[in-house]
């Protein structure tokens, strides 16, 4: 009886240890087929590609398309006038009466693109242009419409544009991130418009300068936690070695290898980057007319003109996407460009900090043979009402999402063309409607990626940026 007892007990153990281990195996092998899966899902969605890479120039708080790029003369007409068809019905603040632009317009270039007279430098570079005019479904809150443009959704955590270029692309530099956000706001939705949620946490995007509002200085803007005082190369070296061989035999179950395989190359990364990054960050070895090209010769146009410059600089050491913010607030009511009041005053501010080192960017990328392969974004979360805002001493404008303006540049895009039209008094997109799927679907298009068939798995389904929408803008392609 003793003996059958023992055997009994061997064998059930046995059994217990075969089916824990199968249990293991089985999570294991799905794991390694989930891998199989997601790489041959980045495989199939490539496509010939016209970019390389992208820098978002991202302006923060909705600028006013009306009052920079399209011009309305039946707005003009009927200034101080009701509007005459239903507004949104979903809207941010009271609003009233047409609102016609301080500002006139001139056409630039031999494309004739129209510029208001708030723009001194950017009308040299107009043929470079491919304006959209017909941008929409944004959401109408700052939050929800700076999440919309930076990952695809309003309100669930989602992987950001550049996490899923990363994703798709990988790197094209072992020693630099593959996405990097330059001084970042921490307002409307802070990390999460740069974070890679659901995707490995390598493909998050890398702030350089502390996230803050206002703007960080760029002058001060560094990478976090880069140096390390204590140790030498070499026995960091020797660390990281450690670390990977231990990393290696860890063979328990539940472990999820995936994160911990993360975390070991962002330590390699930094590493790496102790050399790299200073190296690309020393605008120093720009020449005095490069540097005044951008504007660090002035102190209005010397903060972003500085960020504009680092965005080149990385881009000629093949980042794949370089997102550049411009959020400073202004001194009389911090609003960045979220003009509900002090439209005039806070407009002609925004455009003198911009417009020289946007303008100097792209001749510099032009100048360095950069441009055809780098797609240059411009645009904020929104514009900015034909109506004036109720209730305002100084006048301004409330938020609009239902049509408005931004630009692209290089990268495979026609230049001097303009795409899409809102309606007379610039209120809804009513030509060529371009979503923010579309413009997600179009990014990825000319960067050689499908966006249909880029896809994640996770929590049961497969994700894409641009979820069971978007459709790419061929008419604007090169």
């Amino acid at each position: 009886m003793l003996i059958d007892s023992i055997c009994n007990r061997r064998h059930l153990l046995n059994r217990i240890c075969l089916g824990f281990g199968g249990v293991a195996l089985n999570s294991m092998l799905q794991a390694e087929d989930r891998v199989h899966a997601e790489n041959r899902a980045k495989l199939d969605a490539r496509i010939p590609a016209k970019a390389k890479r992208v820098i978002f120039l991202f302006m923060h708080g909705g600028p006013s398309h009306i009052d920079l790029f399209d011009p309305k003369p039946q707005l003009d007409r009927d200034d101080g006038k009701e509007l005459p068809f239903a507004g949104s019905r979903v809207t941010f603040a009271d609003r009233g009466k047409l609102m016609r632009s301080p500002w006139g317009f001139r056409r630039c270039g031999q494309s004739g693109i129209p510029m208001s007279d708030l723009w001194q430098h950017l009308p040299s570079v107009a043929d470079e242009l491919c304006m959209i005019h017909s941008v929409c479904e944004t959401n109408v809150a700052h939050g929800g419409a700076c999440m919309k443009l930076h990952t695809g959704d309003e309100s669930q955590l989602r992987p950001s544009m550049g996490s899923w270029v990363s994703y798709g692309l990988g790197s094209a530099n072992e020693n630099l991130p593959t996405f990097l956000t330059i001084c970042p706001t921490s307002l409307h939705g802070g990390v999460n418009n740069f974070g890679s949620a659901f995707l490995p946490a390598r493909h998050s995007g890398v702030p350089l300068g502390t996230p803050g509002y206002p703007n960080a200085a760029a002058k001060d803007a560094r990478f976090e936690y880069l140096e390390n005082a204590n140790l030498s190369s070499s026995e960091q070296r020797l660390q990281l070695n450690l670390l990977r061989r231990l990393h290696d035999m860890r063979q328990e179950g539940g472990v999820n290898r995936s994160e911990l395989d993360a975390r070991l190359q962002s330590f390699e990364l930094a590493f790496r980057m102790q050399t790299s990054a200073p190296e690309a960050m020393d605008i120093r070895q720009e020449s005095a007319a490069t540097r005044a090209l951008y504007g660090l010769d002035h102190p209005e146009t010397a903060n972003f003109g500085r960020e504009c410059l680092l965005a080149r600089r990385f881009a000629e050491r093949d980042v794949r996407f370089i997102q550049v913010s411009h959020a400073n607030s202004l001194p009389f009511n911090n609003e960045q460009w979220d003009q509900h009041t002090h439209l005039k005053r806070g407009h002609e501010i925004n455009v003198r900090q911009i417009d020289k080192p946007i303008t100097g960017l792209l001749i510099d990328l032009k100048q360095r043979g950069l441009l055809e392969d780098t797609l240059v974004i411009w645009g904020g979360e929104f514009g900015r009402t034909p109506t004036v805002q109720v209730g305002k001493a100084e006048p301004g404008r409330d938020h609009h999402p239902e049509g408005f303006t931004m630009w692209m540049a290089g990268g495979g895009v026609k230049s001097g063309i303009r795409y899409g039209r809102t309606d007379e008094y610039g209120y809804y997109a009513i030509e060529n409607r371009f979503t923010i799927h579309d413009l997600h679907a179009t990014l990825l298009h000319l960067l050689g990626l499908d966006h249909k068939r880029l896809t994640f798995h996770h929590s049961g389904r497969d994700y894409r940026l641009t979820d069971v929408y978007g459709h790419v803008a061929h008419s604007i392609l090169a």
